[in-house]
């Protein structure tokens, strides 16, 4: 049946350019007008003037058909019905309700066959445009650390970059087969990427998921010589395209070499050789399966296997070390029956070996790599990655009398008495005014030792104690009624030095606890009567300052104490006793204190790096800001009075204005203390006993320090001065 402007049924066959013109309906409208006139003329004539009026001008296909001539008229004549059907209309008129919007299948499979053959296309292309860098990144050519004297001359060099790249043949199966368990059971067999676990990363990557895993170790081979460890979209996609072109050019046992001793196994350690040395001190070719497996767990993050740093990654690694055994198992590498000897999770060691340094030199070291971690904000893997040049405070001519004094009186112990100098322990520290800690002592030995004696809150202060007690009164006065003002008080001002005197407060006598009166002693019970502060200072009298203490507010003296240097962790409860020295210091600490007095009330953290570089280029490191801690004129009377006390006790000594300090006693004996200044150095030196195979409780020191008139820490601090 024909209309004006007629349309063919689907199965109809093509007919002329015009029919194809108006079937196509790239002008419509003319079609329409034409249909219209031909009707209007009547009569017989309208179907011969319909076939002899002029045609239209010819679509583009039916110009393109009559071009290519006959030899393409069957091919169109075959494809333009399909092509009809995969032409959207919209809505469908054979179609009721969402039907009729909705693309058929044929429509849906074209679009689908177009995007998988653009995204083949691209792939393609970024394939062919990928090659594989000629430079291996900073992972796989880690180096060593070095640290430097303040001179600018080496002190030590520290990393595992002497590490040795074993050939693969060198590995045992049992190690290879434990990490393929681990990370990629079908290594040999895929094509370098796991499209799986290529989307699960890509999932992760977008979202907040886990970053590890979802890698074949293609990939994380890939990332660990040519790209950064960041977690973006495009780096996924990069490291994909360097896996597949890596895989395609290098065999896999070339790429499991490569992988092995390029990963990071934690504990500054890089490739499995340096693991197995730092974990179970032995080469890699000595270990057994049950140690592999624990090994290949580090793969998936060391900070979180590592036993040693936590009871919850010992409970990890134990799960995960028994899983990749059973790993081995299921995937052949392993027999059952060898599965069977491995029930006793092989514990590593708890510490790795010590750096190639000396026996005093890694305490400093570990003191100064642990400030540039802070104050540049360095992570543990990245300063791993060695390539740092650590520029410390470390004075060497200091560094080294003070060390010789140590073992000139850990000698002279010896000699004396040597069953208590088994148990004598030295901390001692020597920082300047402006907060360079130029020396410390930690130790005998850090590879025997790793407890660095300068560092720790062990003991008490006690009467060294005293200048913060002396600064906090001068500083804030005192009250003499509970809500009544201060009374500003002066290195003239008096107050009882007798011995056995009750402490006071506005409202009569302090009680303990116990239902008694708190009372205070001076050494040896001597009583001196009434005494300016600033003499008693000199004389290291106890009793004006545990009322002093009380008179300011034990909360000002511990904010005072605070201020010049001492860390709030080493107070315990404001009691009276808090006066006397009951706050547990470092030597590095106390030495900080004594600095602020001789620095005019100015206060600067102790800091141990002056200055970072990595490869040339200046790391930024933020430097401690100084602070006021007291005044001027009280740090000026403080130091007035230790450098009375330092003359006193020495009379005999060079009369040297620049030299203060005073001596520390402790309750029961189980610390002795020197403390003081010379040319703007503050030296700090206590000697203790304490059996480390037994606890850290301080025994009775019972002579081994010396005696008030020849003191072991004045030795050893009056030795350790003459190069301040």
């Amino acid at each position: 049946m024909t209309r004006a402007g007629w349309e063919p049924e689907e199965t109809m066959q093509l007919k002329s350019p015009a029919s194809l013109y108006t079937k196509y309906g790239e002008d419509a409208e003319l079609a329409d007008e034409s249909a219209h006139s031909r009707a209007a003329s009547g009569g017989k004539r309208a179907g011969r003037s319909r076939r002899r009026r002029r045609a239209p001008r010819p679509s583009p296909l039916s110009r393109l058909r009559a071009a290519a001539g006959s030899r393409l008229t069957p091919l169109i004549a075959r494809v333009a019905p399909h092509a009809r059907r995969l032409r959207p209309r919209y809505p469908h008129a054979d179609r009721t309700g969402w039907r009729r919007w909705a693309p058929s299948w044929r429509q849906w499979l074209g679009a689908a066959l177009t995007f998988t053959g653009l995204a083949l296309g691209f792939l393609g292309v970024a394939y062919a445009a990928t090659d594989i860098p000629e430079n291996l990144n900073s992972y796989a050519t880690q180096q060593d650390n070095v640290y430097y004297w303040s001179d600018g001359t080496p002190m030590a060099r520290t990393g595992w970059v002497r590490r040795q790249a074993m050939p693969l043949k060198d590995i045992p199966e049992d190690v290879r087969d434990a990490v393929l368990a681990a990370e990629n059971a079908s290594f040999y067999s895929d094509p370098g990427i796991s499209f799986s676990g290529l989307t699960r990363a890509l999932w992760r990557t977008v979202g907040q998921g886990d970053t590890q895993g979802g890698s074949t170790i293609t990939q994380q081979y890939v990332k660990n010589v040519y790209l950064n460890q960041d977690r973006s979209v495009g780096r996924k996609f990069t490291e994909a395209m360097l896996a597949l072109k890596l895989d395609n050019g290098m065999s896999k046992d070339d790429i499991l070499e490569g992988y092995l001793n390029t990963s990071w196994f934690g504990r500054g350690t890089y490739g499995i050789q340096r693991a197995a040395q730092a974990y179970y001190g032995k080469d890699v070719g000595e270990l057994d399966a049950g140690e592999a497996a624990f090994l290949a767990s580090l793969l998936k993050g060391a900070s979180l296997y590592d036993p040693a740093l936590s009871k919850a990654n010992h409970a990890r690694a134990v799960e995960r070390w028994s899983w990749i055994l059973d790993r081995m198992v299921d995937n052949g590498m392993l027999s059952k029956s060898e599965r069977a000897k491995y029930k006793e999770f092989p514990e590593p060691l708890k510490q790795t070996p010590g750096y190639d340094t000396g026996k005093q030199s890694d305490y400093l070291v570990e003191l100064a790599a642990q400030y540039a971690k802070k104050a540049a904000h360095i992570s543990a893997k990245e300063f791993d990655l060695g390539g740092f040049q650590i520029y410390t405070t470390f004075d060497r001519k200091q560094e080294t009398a003070l060390t010789d004094a140590v073992a000139e009186a850990r000698k002279k112990a010896r000699k004396d008495d040597a069953a208590k100098a088994k148990t004598l322990h030295f901390g001692a520290a020597s920082v300047a005014a402006d907060g360079r800690i130029l020396a410390m002592y930690g130790g005998p030995d850090h590879r025997t030792q790793g407890y660095n004696e300068s560092n720790a809150t062990t003991v008490p202060a006690g009467s060294a104690f005293l200048p913060f007690v002396y600064a906090a009164g001068l500083e804030h006065g005192v009250h003499k009624a509970r809500d009544g003002a201060a009374t500003d008080v002066t290195p003239q001002t008096l107050y009882d030095g007798d011995d056995g005197i009750p402490v006071m407060t506005p409202e009569g006598p302090y009680w303990d606890r116990g239902g008694k009166k708190v009372t205070t002693h001076n050494d040896g019970k001597r009583s001196y009567g009434r005494i300016s502060l600033s003499r008693a200072l000199a004389l290291s009298v106890n009793t004006p300052f545990m009322q002093l203490g009380m008179d300011t507010g034990l909360d000002k003296v511990r904010d005072t104490a605070q201020a010049a240097g001492l860390l709030s962790s080493s107070f315990g409860p404001q009691v009276p006793g808090m006066s006397l020295g009951s706050a547990t210091p470092s030597a590095i600490r106390m030495a900080s204190g004594y600095a602020t007095f001789a620095a005019a009330g100015t206060h600067v953290e102790p800091y141990s790096v002056a200055r970072i570089t990595r490869n040339g280029s200046e790391v930024r490191l933020a430097k401690p800001a100084s602070r006021r801690a007291v005044r001027a004129s009280v740090a000026a009377s403080v130091q007035s009075a230790l450098t009375d006390a330092f003359r006193t006790a020495r009379p005999g000594a060079d009369p040297d204005t620049e030299v203060a300090g005073k001596a520390g006693t402790v309750q029961n004996d189980t610390a002795s203390w020197y403390v003081g200044t010379a040319h703007s150095v503050s030296t700090a030196v206590v000697a203790y006993r304490i059996d480390l195979s037994k606890s850290l409780e301080p025994l009775p020191l019972q002579g081994i320090a010396g005696t008030s008139d020849d003191s072991v820490p004045y030795r050893v601090w009056s030795g350790a001065r003459g190069l301040g």
